[in-house]
């Protein structure tokens, strides 16, 4: 099934240096997995998979990045495509990842519902290298680390982005987030049904046959807790 080390998209979310998980977005609610981001990084590459999903949980609160150093080593240390979000919210944090440590990819939320203008110019300015953010909390469009919401549904945020040179988009429920409450595929279908770039699912997943449900919905999977609890058996894909 080696397709699936294309359609997964492991998770390395950091607080403190180390690789945590949060329950529901709830910074209150954490559990330590790794001690050392660098190391995890690099049994993801070594096994092959296409992507990493870098989070950097302490930028996403304090709302510019905070551990850059550690990014820096992870994207030193593979060879695959590293994807970083969290407290992206200015041009000079887009050009310190994208420019300065070199990941593939940046994930952008917060900065696309605040500053939109200044969103679009980052955009223009590194074509298909930007993967727009879209967190659904109660069927609205969460912001700053999940920790607020704004007015509108994720389907009316997706459309008003589709015509930039966004590489596509990160959907995340989250209220199934961290959870292993297993996924609910109707809100991807959904999304899938107003764009027409490439969506990363992300929210819930608890085993192997929630990913292979999102097979055809979606063009991949974030999935962080369900490999860390063994879950789901990468060193076997």
């Amino acid at each position: 099934m080696e397709n699936l080390k294309g359609f997964i998209v492991p998770a390395i979310d950091i607080r403190g240096g180390k690789v945590v998980r949060l329950y529901k977005g709830d910074f209150d609610r954490e559990r330590v997995y790794h001690e050392n981001p660098v190391e995890l990084a690099k049994r993801f590459n070594r096994l092959g998979f296409k992507r990493i999903h870098v989070v950097d949980l302490d930028g996403a609160k304090e709302g510019l990045p905070s551990n850059l150093e550690t990014i820096a080593r992870i994207r030193e240390a593979v060879s695959c495509e590293v994807e970083v979000g969290g407290g992206i919210r200015t041009r000079e944090a887009a050009k310190k990842l994208l420019e300065d440590i070199g990941v593939d990819y940046i994930v952008v939320g917060t900065l696309a519902v605040r500053k939109p203008e200044l969103f679009a110019e980052i955009v223009e300015e590194y074509p298909n290298r930007v993967v727009l953010s879209i967190d659904s909390k109660g069927g609205k469009v969460a912001v700053s680390g999940w920790l607020e919401k704004a007015s509108q549904t994720p389907e009316e945020f997706a459309k008003r982005f589709e015509n930039l040179p966004i590489w596509g988009y990160l959907y995340t429920v989250v209220e199934r987030d961290g959870t292993l409450e297993g996924v609910d595929i109707e809100p991807y279908k959904s999304i899938k049904g107003v764009v027409k770039k490439p969506v990363l699912a992300s929210g819930g997943v608890a085993s192997l046959e929630d990913v292979k449900r999102l097979v055809g919905v979606v063009d991949g999977v974030v999935v962080g807790r369900a490999i860390y609890e063994g879950r789901i058996d990468i060193e076997n894909l």
